[in-house]
Formats: structure tokens, sequence, C-alpha cells
């Protein structure tokens, strides 16, 4: 398999004249022919001091032969205080890494200084793959001890993204393997094998040590995530069941060179655009977190890229060879994505897919999962270590942590699906969010939870949203509704296309059967309900909160026709009321439209039923059909007939005695709401009086009867109240024209 090449924006190569004599004086210049001339202008002498006292350190590492004491030579601590300043706050050089990891593993010093070493061991740009590989040689003459092995294997893990190439890393995937007997080395050994394997790295002998270890050990997270990994490769080796919830599978890592990272990358941000472009090996400003590189070139060597270029066209002539592999540094456009579909390989840093258009296609149309369980590990890990409002220390970085919520979200509305690991988060951190902190990020995230999970979920992300939304302001109510409102609208949509698609692949990915889809929804719906009519008595019927409500009940009120979904669930009375009484337009407006939907939909499913046209597996319940007949005949009465005083029979109605309406001391209290008297509509009243009696001035609404009413019910029509329109065809004008003439003439 080719090796992957450099991106075109890569630094130039520093060059190395003697193997055992480093040559620190690109470094000095600059890593860019580009950009020489800048970095030359930028030289400070303190800088060329901590550039000769390296190369000194260096000098004397290479020299060291016997075991040097750290409390007795002040030199070694001199040398070895001079390493960690440079590395841990500026970077150190690619050809530095050679000389330090081989006096770090060849057990000539002490631990205390090999571990020392280690942990200054940050690249200014990138690690060369040889560096790597000749350290990995020392493991085998075990002259270092247990703890720096260890150590150097979680130094890997952590700066792997950063290694220029891995072909020569892959090649050494059985080396790494034979180190899982160590049950110390393990986990780090697991993880390692998890960022290496690929297909052909599966065989039967592999599986079997791994479940030999899990008989040995019980199901420990490390061996589960590489089984895992191998049984998406290779199915038919793997046939034990592994627990399908995906779980934090390894222990962290980075903890050692994490601040050490953040401060270099803080570092050659504020060098102007020379040390931008150097930023911790990419050609973008980084995060402070190694895995936060969103952007889809991968961190690889200044000599590889230098034969970027050069190898295009031997990789076009190569393209349909069964061993090839296309660079996804090379994806440009759509034509290369289809030319090269087959022979496309992923980049270990799983984290410059979710940026790229071309990559988020490719995911979409390909079936290895094994993508999407790197992505989910990778994912996971950087959710919980970045989490703001979690660790204390991340405060001051809400803004990187917003943008990658952002960039995660716009991955996920590319891909129309939500992914496991964001579920997961929002299990433990919603907990402990204080509903201010990324605010907008998180709800267009929870926006995207699979139906799949929401039941089993709802108690660890509609509690804590329940609390802070009850005990929040009016405008963070309102973005909870808009996001549980887009929330429901994406399942609807998931079931839609299932059934454009006509196989049964969409339900494999949603895990679930119509039943669960249809009890996961009405779970959804009625949890909307309650908190919304606990919100309108908190917000004393806030029309602007009453219109996300309303907005809500929209989509519920067309699941059937306009999703073919057969569940149909009312508002509960603690919305519908309010909309009906409402002193807004708007809202009455909207109420209306949403009656109508919900009768063409009750309509449309008694037809069905009746006819049988179909095999119904569900039927709405006869609570469903009361229900609505109730709040029809309660909306009925207020706006048209004025009785709902009388005939209104809903238990939370608006049904009283006529003696306790006399004791109110409003006069003509049966006509209150109806569509000229209504609160909401006695504004248009006004306008029409003035209209059609323009001689009269003391805006008598009693003189809108007869053909008046006619032409002002033509009137609020045509001052777009559609809602109400359709409404009154559909409910009320049913009755005989005789009736209509009735309604028209009714006692003012």
């Amino acid at each position: 398999m080719q090796r992957r090449q450099s991106s075109k924006h890569s630094k130039q190569p520093l060059r190395v004249h003697d193997s055992n004599q480093t040559d620190l004086s690109a470094w000095r210049k600059g890593r860019s022919i580009d950009t020489e001339k800048t970095v030359q202008n930028q030289q400070s002498p303190s800088d060329d001091s901590e550039h000769n006292s390296l190369e000194q350190a260096l000098r004397f590492f290479e020299k060291v032969q016997d075991r040097v004491s750290l409390k007795k030579s002040e030199v070694l601590q001199k040398h070895l205080s001079t390493v960690e300043s440079i590395g841990l706050q500026r970077g150190l050089p690619p050809e530095v890494f050679d000389t330090l990891l081989t006096v770090a593993l060849s057990g000539k010093l002490a631990d205390t200084v090999n571990t020392r070493l280690l942990k200054s061991l940050v690249p200014a740009s990138v690690i060369p793959e040889t560096s790597v590989v000749s350290s990995v040689s020392w493991l085998c003459v075990s002259k270092c001890t247990g703890n720096v092995q260890l150590l150097f294997l979680r130094w890997l893990i952590t700066m792997f993204d950063f290694i220029d190439r891995k072909e020569q890393l892959h090649a050494l995937y059985g080396f790494f393997f034979s180190f899982l007997h160590d049950d110390k080395l393990c986990p780090y050994v697991c993880h390692l094998l998890y960022l290496l394997t690929r297909k052909e790295n599966v065989k039967p002998f592999r599986v079997r040590r791994l479940l030999d270890l899990q008989a040995k050990t019980g199901m420990q997270p490390h061996l589960q995530a590489l089984l895992s990994l191998y049984k998406l490769f290779c199915p038919e080796l793997v046939s034990i069941t592994l627990p399908g919830k995906t779980k934090t599978y390894f222990r962290n890592s980075e903890a050692p060179w994490k601040a050490a990272i953040n401060t270099v990358r803080r570092r050659n941000q504020a060098n102007s655009p020379v040390s931008q472009a150097l930023c911790l090996g990419t050609t973008q400003p980084q995060s402070r977190k190694r895995k936060w590189n969103t952007q889809l070139i991968v961190p690889v060597s200044s000599a590889n890229a230098q034969n970027l270029v050069g190898n295009r066209e031997k990789n076009c002539v190569d393209l349909y060879s069964t061993n090839a592999s296309f660079p996804v540094e090379q994806l440009q456009t759509f034509t290369q994505l289809l030319e090269n579909i087959h022979c496309l390989e992923f980049p270990s840093q799983m984290g410059s897919v979710l940026a790229n258009p071309l990559l988020l296609h490719y995911m979409n149309c390909i079936k290895d999962e094994s993508i999407y369980l790197r992505l989910y590990y990778w994912m996971g890990q950087t959710l919980q270590e970045g989490c703001t409002w979690c660790v204390v220390e991340n405060n001051q970085y809400e803004q990187e942590f917003k943008d990658f919520l952002e960039i995660i979200y716009k991955a996920e509305c590319f891909l129309q699906e939500g992914f496991s690991s964001c579920e997961e988060f929002l299990c433990r951190s919603l907990p402990l969010w204080d509903g201010f902190c990324c605010r907008s990020q998180i709800l267009r995230i929870v926006s995207w939870i699979p139906l799949s999970s929401f039941s089993e979920m709802k108690s660890h992300i509609c509690d804590p949203l329940a609390q802070l939304f009850f005990t929040s302001s009016l405008y963070f109510k309102c973005s909870v509704l808009e996001c549980l409102k887009e929330l429901l609208q994406n399942w609807l949509n998931w079931h839609v296309v299932w059934l454009d698609s006509g196989s049964d692949n969409q339900f494999r990915s949603l895990n679930t059967t119509l039943s669960g889809l249809v009890n996961g929804m009405a779970e959804l719906i009625h949890f909307v309900g309650w908190i919304s009519t606990v919100a309108l008595r908190l917000e004393s019927n806030c029309t602007f909160l009453l219109y996300f409500i309303l907005d809500f009940y929209e989509i519920v009120c067309d699941m059937y026709l306009k999703y073919n979904l057969p569940l149909l669930i009312m508002p509960p009375a603690g919305v519908f009321y309010p909309a009906l009484l409402s002193m807004d337009s708007v809202s009455l407006n909207q109420l209306c439209y949403i009656m109508y939907r919900y009768r063409a939909n009750l309509v449309a499913a008694k037809e069905n039923e009746l006819n049988k046209k179909k095999t119904q597996q569900f039927k709405f319940s006869s609570q469903t059909y009361q229900e609505y007949n109730q709040y029809i005949i309660a909306m009925v009465g207020c706006l048209w007939t004025s009785s709902a005083f009388q005939k209104d029979d809903h238990p939370q109605g608006v049904r009283l005695d006529d003696e306790l309406l006399k004791k109110t001391g409003v006069q003509e209290f049966k006509n209150s709401f109806n569509i000229v008297f209504h609160p909401a509509m006695m504004g248009y009243a006004v306008l029409f009086l003035q209209q059609a009696c323009p001689d009269d001035n003391t805006f008598n609404f009693s003189l809108i009867k007869g053909k008046k009413w006619n032409w002002y019910l033509e009137y609020l029509y045509a001052q777009g109240l559609k809602g109400l329109k359709l409404f009154v065809e559909s409910s009320i004008n049913r009755v005989s024209q005789a009736s209509q003439n009735k309604a028209g003439n009714v006692e003012m």
C-alpha cells in the first residue's frame, strides 16, 4: 500500500547532515522557503541563545555512554532543563526526536531523567516516523524499565496524529500485539492497536488471543474496543456478542503533555503569520488539543510534501490497483471522490473528517462501520475532556469548545443523523450544565438525538432539561421548545426516508421498530405538553412563549397525513385553552389552523379504517376522537355560537354557571369570545366598522350581523387569517345554510 502523502501546505524539510550530528540551522531560519526572510527578521538574541543551548544539550546526550547521576552532575541538570524548557514552551524540531528518544529508552540514564525527557517531547511541527520506529526497537532489548515503557506508549498514543507517516509503524503491528501479555501495558497497547488496526491486521490467531485474555481478565473496556473493531472488519471471526452501547474504552493518555501542547499552540498562534502556518504541524491555527484538528490536512512530513506533486500521476496510474490507496490530502473535488471511492483510506486523525464535505459524503455511502466506531471514540474522548462545565480548567477555552460543537452539529446536519458519542456526552454533562455555557450549540446537538435511544436516555436528558426549563428565563424556555421541535422533525424525516427507500436499512440504523418509533415520539410529545403547560402558568400565558408551543403542535397535528405515521396526540388543555382565549390574533389563528389539520388527519384515519383499504397495524384510540370533539365544541361555542360557557364539557374547560357569570358584571357575557368580541379579534372589528359604517363613531359591534357578519368574515380572511378561514370552512360551514344564517343573526 502506498504511503500517504503530505499536504501541499506542509513545511520544507529540516535536513540532518550527519546521522550522529543534529543540525538545527533550519529550525533557526524557519521551516519554509517562502517564509525564511520573515523568520530571520523576527529572530532575537534570546532565540539564538536557546538554539545554541539546545545544540549543546543534544551533543551531550549523544555522547553519554555511562550512567550519570542527576544530583551529582550539574551539566546533566543544565542540559535536561534546556530540553524541558524549550520542549514545553515552544516545542522541539523534528531532528531532535531521534536522539532524545534513543537516550530515554536506551537505559543509559536513571528513570527520573528518562521520564523527564519523555514528558518534554512536544513537537513544534511533526515527529519523523523514522525516529519513532528506531525508538520502538529499543523495546526489544529490554534496556528501559516497565514504567518508562508505559510512559513511552502513552507518549506515542498522544502524539500519534503528529507522526508524519505511519506505514512503517503499521508494519510493527505484530510487535505491538506481542505486548498484550503484560497486564500493565495491555490497556495502552490495545489503544495503540486500535489506532493502527486495518482489515488486513485482523487474523484468527489475534482474535483467539484477545478472547483468551478476556476469559482470563473479564470484559475489560480496552479488550472490548479492539474486539469490536475486529468484529466490524471480520464479523465471521468474532462470534461472541459484545455490548452494543459505546463506552469510554481507553484511559486518558495525554495528561502529562496536555498543558505543554496548549502552551506551544498559543505561542505559535501569537507569532504572526509564520508561526500560524507552523502551528503544531498544520496549516491552520489549532486548538489546544491535538484531537481538535478538524482540518482535512493530516500532519505529515515535509519531505513527503515535496513528493506530493510528483506522485500524483503515479497515484492516478495505479488508481485501480487493488493495493493502491488514494491519499485523502489529494481529495479536492467530488469527481475525485467518485473515481477513487473504492481505494480511499480514512486518516488516523478522524477529526479531519468532520469539516470535509467530501469525506462526509463518503461516510454516507460506505457500509464500513469501523469508520463510525473510530469517529465515535475520538469524538467521545474529545467531548469528555473538553467540556467547559465538567472540567474546571477548561473554562477559559469556552469559545474553542463552542466552535468544536458547531462543527459536530454541521456534520450531523450534513449526514442527517446524530452521533452516538454525542448522546453519551449529553447524558453525562447535562445534569451538570448551567443552561448558559454553549447554550445554542448544546441545544442544537440535542435536536439530533437518535430516536432509538430516546426512551432509555429520557431520564438523563429530559429531566435535567426540565429542571433548567422551569427555573430559567423566557428566552431559554423558547430555545428548548425550538430544539425539541427540531428533534421531532428530524425523527419524522428519518421515518419518511425509510418509507421512501422501501427497505429495512433505515430501521437497522435506527435500531427500532415501528412500534418503538411511535412510542418514542409519543413520549417526546407528552413531555413537551407537560413542560409547556407548566411554562405558560409560570410566564402568565406569554404570547411569545405560546408561539413556540403552537409551532411544535403544527408538526404534531399533521403526522398521519404528512409523514404517514399512525400517531396523533392532542395538545393538553393547559395549552389549548390559553391559545383559544389568547389576546393575540396570531396565536388564535395558529390554533385554528392546527385544529383544522387535526380534523383532516382524524377524518382520513377514520376513512381508511372504515374502508379497510389497508391493514391497520395501529388505530387511534377513541380518547383521541373524544378529546378532539370536546375541543371543537369549545372553539365553535366561543368563536361562532357564543355558547362556550354552556356547552363546553371538558374537565378543564370554560363552562360556568349563568349565576356566576352574572356576578362578573359583564354585559352580554355569552358573546365575549366570538369572532367579533374576542379580545384577539376586537381590533379587526373596529377597523371593519370604520370601513363598513364610516358615519358611526360609536363602534357598535352589534351592527356586525346578517350580511355584515359574512362581510366581516371576508374582511378577516383578507387580513391573512388563513387558519381561521380553514377552520370555519371545515368545522362550521358544514352545518346547513339555515344554521349559518341563524348563527349570523345571533343575539348581540
